[in-house]
Order: structure tokens, then C-alpha cells, then sequence
């Protein structure tokens, strides 16, 4: 057993704000792309996918270009709204919300458009609004994909390290998070700390894909 479990608890803690963060802006991103069309779409639905693709060192420097405190949206943050992302736990929630956002966006974007047009337009002919139209007929449809993806990016967003390094640092007992212990263990050579908590992380995370795969309609899958 890992003597400080403070790095699984910060990872967990992280890891479901940074799935919170990826419902508010996935939900929307995976309507629009399964219900609009619109110039550009493909090029949109790429750039939100890409963090799947970018090595997370790449991802985490692409943030602090952006939103480093040195920088004008970061300096705006931070004068408008005290909020600082580097070497700051917000930081490793952005940073993990981002490396796994497409890992939510695919399987509920796949979801909505595997509901049925017609049933969303008779409700429209109803007189309902695309907010009731949504959250009564596509979101109960859909909703073991939206689920599933939440999941797949808890899993993503638990073992981030290098976007989660990048950002908000290694600092013990604030950014230090389970795959930060576990490397910082190994190097120091305690290989019984680093094995505890690569079990406990592991652990959490098999049980997360086991429910993805139990609530997730196939068709979610590799779209």
C-alpha cells in the first residue's frame, strides 16, 4: 500500500472536474456537429479531436502559449477573475478536461446522431424549443453514449501527466498528482509506493472502461 494516498485523491478530485468541464463544453460541440451543417465543419470537428492525436507535452505547451499568466488572456484571468492556471490545480483541470475531451465528444456525438431526426422534428411540430427538444427526446435516447464518453474521459483524464506536468507543475500536496507520485517515486527508487499507487490507479481505471463498455451502445464505438 502507497504510504500518502494525497496524489490518487488530488487525481480522482481532478479528474472528475475535468469531466465536469468536458460535459458542459462537450455536450454542446457534440450537438452541433451531429445536428448542423455548416462551412468549415469538418476543420471544426478535426481541431476538436486533436488532442487525441497531439503527444500531451505538445498540448501542455500549446496551453501555457495561450493561457500562461505571461500572456493576454492569462493576464486577463488572472486581473479580471484571480484565476491562475499555472502551477494551480485549475490548471491541472484544464489540462486534463482538454487531453481528454475528444474521448467524451466522439462517443456523444455518435450517440445523437444515432437518434432519430424525425422523432426530435415531431416534437418541434409539438411547438417544443431545442432545449426541451433536446433534453426529452435526444438526451434520453442518447444518453448511454453521452455516459460512456463521460466515462472513457474520467479514465483519459485520472492518468494524465505530461499536458498536467506542463501546466500546473509537480508540487507536492497541490499539483502533484497519482502518475506525478508514481514517476517521482520510481526515480527515487521507492518502488513499493510507485507500485501501490499504479495499482490503485489502475484499479479505478479498469472499472471505468468495464462500465463504458456495459452502458455504451456498440455503434458509440469507433465512429
Amino acid at each position: 500500500m502507497p504510504t500518502d494516498l494525497a496524489p490518487l485523491w488530488l487525481s480522482l478530485k481532478v479528474a472528475a472536474a475535468a469531466t465536469a468541464l468536458d460535459l458542459c463544453l462537450g455536450l454542446p460541440a457534440a450537438w452541433i456537429l451531429a445536428r448542423r451543417r455548416f462551412f468549415g465543419k469538418s476543420v471544426v470537428g478535426g481541431l476538436l479531436v486533436l488532442p487525441l492525436v497531439l503527444p500531451p507535452t505538445v498540448l501542455g505547451y500549446l496551453i501555457l502559449r495561450v493561457l500562461g499568466r505571461r500572456t493576454v488572456i492569462g493576464a486577463w484571468l488572472e486581473a479580471t477573475l484571480g484565476l491562475t492556471l499555472v502551477f494551480h490545480p485549475a490548471g491541472a483541470v484544464l489540462a486534463s478536461a482538454l487531453a481528454a475531451f475528444p474521448l467524451f465528444l466522439v462517443p456523444a456525438r455518435g450517440a445523437i446522431e444515432g437518434v432519430d431526426p424525425a422523432l426530435e422534428d415531431a416534437a418541434r411540430l409539438l411547438g417544443r424549443g431545442e432545449w426541451s427538444v433536446f433534453w426529452s427526446i435526444t438526451a434520453p435516447l442518447a444518453w448511454r453514449g453521452m455516459l460512456a464518453g463521460a466515462v472513457l474521459a474520467f479514465a483519459r483524464a485520472l492518468g494524465d501527466f505530461g499536458a498536467t506536468l506542463m501546466v500546473a507543475g509537480d508540487i507536492p500536496g497541490l499539483t502533484r498528482t497519482a502518475s506525478m507520485a508514481i514517476y517521482d517515486a520510481v526515480q527515487t527508487g521507492d518502488h513499493a509506493e510507485a507500485l501501490g499507487l499504479t495499482m490503485g490507479i489502475s484499479l479505478i481505471s479498469i472499472a471505468a472502461l468495464t462500465l463504458a463498455q456495459k452502458v455504451s451502445p456498440a455503434r458509440s464505438f469507433g465512429r
